[in-house]
């Protein structure tokens, strides 16, 4: 382990749990080398496709208890 490391992880360790999850997140983010063409414009469209069919009454949103309820089940 490098000592360069060893200071990071220092560090890191001084960090609340919201800065922790933020550098994780940071990190995994810094090894993903290759970005996947058209994904964000995908999401974007389905986001925007389902909130039409919510606004339009085609389909009925469900809360948070009836989802735990079905889960039960």
């Amino acid at each position: 382990m490098s000592e360069n490391f060893k200071h990071i992880l220092e560090n890191v360790k001084q960090l609340n749990p919201q800065e922790r999850t933020l550098m994780a997140h940071l990190i995994i983010a810094s090894l993903e080398t290759v970005a996947d063409e058209g994904v964000d414009e995908a999401w974007a469209e389905l986001a925007s496709r389902r909130y039409d069919d919510l606004i339009t009454g085609k389909v009925k949103g469900v809360t948070w208890d009836e989802i735990k309820q079905s889960i039960k089940s």
